[in-house]
């Protein structure tokens, strides 16, 4: 089989955080027999030992239309976003929901976009890249497809939707491929949600029913991709590259309880609640982070970035791991996100934050901890940091529940599986 994939990026360099990941799914590709041709929306085009690369038909263009991006939404940020963090927008579809849970006492609803409807700034960004941009797409797409008439079809691995409007339906036309659409930042990306601020809002203006599936990351979020229009859904959770997630040999687990992740986001009550608070409570326990933009985080230590390879070793250096996710994926069923399957596949004992439908994945209080408190997590922390063996045996289990379950190559092989279905 052979696919040809636009990626939203290939550079490692860049702040997208999913590019990894689809590292990862593209390796996995290969792995399992599938001919990759990778193509990157936004950056350069990156050659490997897994894909063939092809270049980025409007890279120019591209870095210069996120510059003038960045530059309207900070110029218009005022009238763009809701007044208040607490302000909902009342035509979402999902349940509001608090930081925390209403168990524990939450009261705060999801920061919600107040540009469910289209901004001035939104609609005249579209026009410009619909002008200089979308059509670059279509020829390099066209020609990819002239070229490779073996390729089964093309995957798009979120890069905006709106920006490649028409582009399916008239290539699929033209070349009788399928053309597949695959967002792993559901529910974050939908439009009733704020997203994140760097990110794109990329269904306003779109038209998901143009590909023959969408395909996302998140079971609660198939009936709105439905509702966007999209004619077929299928749900396909983040998995993991166990060669990449390993764990390591170090000294000692020097590191009680460590964070990794930037940005506090959608979860700031619980890294207060996991972080920060436990970390003033139980001084004689040793904290640590490696993150930004998390806030105030008490005692906690902040450890430097040197290497992927050195996340790892602290990871394998920590008793107990935390895995903060933030309220737009916890909030909605089954939301998955990369770093619970990370952690379980280097061997980690893993302590979260309630995060609805992991039992999808992981067996609360077998594979994985959950928390509904600040006390909670300190009694939590104080047992587990006593008692290794458990914290060894539950580790073992979430590490081997990867291995049957949640690798990037089982991703791979259901992707496959999906888009066959289409030819």
């Amino acid at each position: 089989m052979k696919l040809i994939v636009v990626a939203a990026s290939l550079d490692l360099t860049q702040p997208f955080s999913a590019t990894p990941a689809w590292w990862q799914l593209l390796k996995a590709f290969y792995e399992i027999g599938v001919d990759v041709i990778a193509t990157p929306y936004q950056g350069p085009a990156i050659e490997s030992l897994w894909w063939r690369a092809a270049p980025n038909p409007a890279q120019w263009q591209g870095d210069a239309f996120k510059a003038v991006r960045d530059g309207l939404r900070k110029a218009t940020s005022g009238f763009q976003r809701p007044a208040s963090s607490q302000q909902a927008v009342h035509s979402s579809p999902f349940p509001v929901q608090g930081e925390k849970s209403a168990a524990a006492g939450g009261i705060n609803p999801v920061p919600t976009s107040s540009t469910t409807a289209d901004s001035t700034s939104d609609r005249a960004i579209r026009q410009m890249v619909k002008t200089f941009i979308t059509p670059l797409w279509y020829q390099h797409l066209d020609h990819l497809l002239t070229k490779n008439p073996d390729a089964a079809g093309v995957l798009i691995l979120t890069a905006p939707l709106n920006h490649l409007v028409g582009v399916a339906a008239e290539l699929q036309r033209k070349h009788g491929k399928p053309f597949f659409y695959y967002d792993g930042d559901v529910p974050a990306s939908l439009p009733n949600m704020s997203g994140f601020a760097s990110g794109f809002r990329i269904y306003q203006g779109a038209d998901p029913g143009e590909y023959a599936a969408v395909i996302s990351n998140s079971k609660g979020g198939e009936s709105y991709l439905k509702a966007l229009g999209a004619k077929q859904v299928h749900t396909v959770y983040w998995g993991v590259d166990t060669e990449v997630f390993s764990p390591i040999s170090v000294p000692a687990q020097d590191l009680d309880v460590m964070f990794y992740g930037h940005g506090k986001e959608y979860r700031a009550q619980w890294v207060e609640d996991m972080l920060a608070g436990p970390s003033r409570a139980l001084p004689e326990a040793k904290f640590a982070v490696r993150g930004t933009q998390l806030g105030d985080l008490g005692r906690t230590q902040l450890l430097p970035y040197l290497s992927f390879s050195k996340l790892r070793e602290y990871a394998c250096r920590s008793k107990i791991n935390l895995c903060i996710t933030r309220l737009a994926h916890a909030s909605v069923y089954a939301s998955s996100s990369c770093r619970p399957f990370e952690l379980a596949a280097m061997g980690c004992c893993m302590v979260a934050n309630p995060y609805l439908g992991i039992e999808e994945w992981f067996e609360p209080g077998k594979e994985l901890f959950i928390v509904q408190s600040q006390e909670e997590a300190i009694d939590r922390y104080r047992y587990l940091l006593s008692h290794e063996a458990e914290r060894i045996a539950v580790s073992n289990r979430a590490r081997e529940r990867v291995f049957k379950q949640h690798t990037a190559q089982h991703r791979a092989r259901e992707l496959v599986t999906i888009m066959k279905g289409y030819l």
